[in-house]
């Protein structure tokens, strides 16, 4: 098995939040909720300098560079909207078609322009979660 060297750090990622604007951390923080809450198995910490989400139980070796453990990351430098990027989303299901992009390494994009554009979404955002968790190997 793939043993999981990521750690939690639940503490960085409320920080990281709590410095955004406003608008931005309420915003974040009702897609950090939704995240934590679509699977018990999903973790929070900080990579690439921003909140990422991880799937912390045990998996299948593989090699890192297919990043299977990474779930989630945010992207706060927009200035309109909050940009999740799914690095294996191109093998999960357009629910509601919020996946965009068509990138050769499989990741795709979910925008998130406001609290009302994430609360008509979040259905479909934790389904597309709740795939991914479900093809864990």
């Amino acid at each position: 098995m793939a043993k999981n060297i990521y750690k939690n750090d639940s503490e960085a990622v409320s920080k990281y939040i709590s410095e955004l604007k406003p608008e931005d951390a309420a915003l974040a923080e009702l897609i950090r909720k939704a995240i934590l809450e679509s699977d018990e198995i999903i973790d929070e910490f900080i990579k690439w300098n921003v909140p990422a989400y991880f799937y912390k139980g045990e998996m299948k070796p593989f090699d890192p560079k297919e990043y299977k453990r990474d779930i989630i990351v945010f992207n706060t430098r927009q200035k309109d909207h909050i940009l999740l990027v799914l690095p294996s989303g191109a093998k999960l299901t357009n629910i509601d078609n919020i996946l965009e992009g068509n990138y050769p390494d499989g990741r795709k994009l979910i925008k998130f322009y406001s609290q009302d554009d994430f609360k008509e979404k979040k259905v479909a955002f934790q389904q597309i979660i709740k795939e991914w968790i479900s093809m864990v190997e």
